[in-house]
């Protein structure tokens, strides 16, 4: 029978494999990155060819340094005054951060670029309709989750900001485990991260904010190896309510590779609870090697982007049903399953 929530799934084909840019450096080197879907160009030299502002526009360092190649004698003295321009606005504390605690500055001049390596040449991310992303207005991206240790989370966030037309800020809803961990939760409030509530939640859509959930929680990041890319209970539909009630489409989320990163291959109940930790994992590398083991494993990644689902269609009192945002729920899930199976299939090799 028919599925209506598979309508908007891309076919993928699993034998296709990206291509790579069709750029040659300034060394005269052809470039190794992988072309941007539907384009010719990574999304290094997309920028480059339609001005495209840089992840780290206005930022001490510039995007010829950020990909290893010097345009002209110049750029050493460029980067280094726009360095010492960014020093000395953070010692003067010079520099806006929101209610939220975002500091986009040093996210997107210095901590996102941190990833760029993990991203493009460890997990060698490849995206999927990243363009569907609305350009501008608020929107819910619910993803699924899993791989141990979130990271799934930050891999999008760096995904929007860096292929995306408009290189948008993803604004992701942390659970109260994040905001324990003194270091975490702090990164996690300079990247843009907020509580998982419902009043952070409707705060960050009001001011057009694009705003990530994924409502398998610990379920999903905690599941073991037997279940797999298996999604878990999408818990009691809050997310569609707050959609609903704040009338803003859905982007569904597949990320597939974050599984195979930190394969968990039992859960270590009594040391969990007393460590108050909802799981405590044991992967082949951890705990066997200590805190080497918590290194993620190179395997290659692919998150896929759905159409939007608008939720302005529906009565004013739909979030008030519980009936009909259960079964909404369980429609946005199979539909996020689908595209994670579509996304296996798409992959192939998990580490080839």
């Amino acid at each position: 029978m028919r599925n209506p929530a598979n309508d908007n799934v891309i076919r993928l084909d699993a034998r296709r494999e990206p291509q790579r840019c069709g750029a040659t450096t300034t060394s005269g080197r052809p470039c190794r990155n992988h072309a941007l879907e539907g384009e010719r160009y990574c999304h290094v030299h997309r920028r480059q060819r339609h001005n495209v502002p840089a992840i780290a526009s206005g930022s001490p360092i510039g995007d010829e340094e950020q990909h290893g190649e010097l345009v002209d004698g110049d750029a050493d003295a460029s980067v280094l005054d726009r360095l010492s321009a960014f020093m000395s606005r953070r010692l003067k504390g010079d520099y806006p951060i929101d209610e939220f605690g975002y500091d986009e500055e040093l996210s997107r001049a210095i901590l996102l670029p941190l990833l760029r390596p993990l991203y493009e040449h460890y997990f060698r991310v490849r995206t999927l309709g990243v363009s569907r992303i609305p350009s501008e207005g608020p929107a819910l991206l619910v993803g699924n989750h899993s791989g141990t240790i979130p990271i799934d989370a930050v891999m999008m966030q760096y995904a929007v900001a860096a292929e995306h037309p408009a290189e948008r800020v993803v604004r992701s809803m942390g659970a109260d485990l994040v905001w324990a961990a003194p270091f975490i939760s702090h990164l996690a409030r300079k990247t843009g991260s907020a509580v998982a509530c419902d009043e952070d939640a409707y705060a960050l859509l009001e001011r057009d904010q694009l705003v990530a959930v994924f409502p398998e929680g610990f379920k999903g990041v905690g599941k073991g190896w037997s279940e797999r890319y298996r999604l878990q209970r999408f818990g009691r539909g809050g997310f569609i309510e707050v959609a609903l009630r704040a009338r803003v489409p859905i982007v569904p989320v597949a990320i597939v590779g974050a599984e195979e990163a930190f394969p968990m291959m039992g859960n270590a109940k009594a040391l969990a609870s007393l460590l108050r930790l909802p799981y405590f994992p044991i992967t082949p590398t951890f705990p066997l090697l200590g805190p080497l083991g918590l290194l993620p494993l190179p395997s290659r990644w692919v998150i896929e982007f759905g159409e939007p689902i608008p939720m302005d269609g529906y009565p004013d009192n739909a979030a008030d049903d519980k009936m009909f945002v259960l079964d909404l729920t369980d429609s946005i899930r199979d539909r996020i399953q689908q595209m994670v199976y579509k996304g296996l299939k798409y992959r192939g090799s998990a580490f080839l």
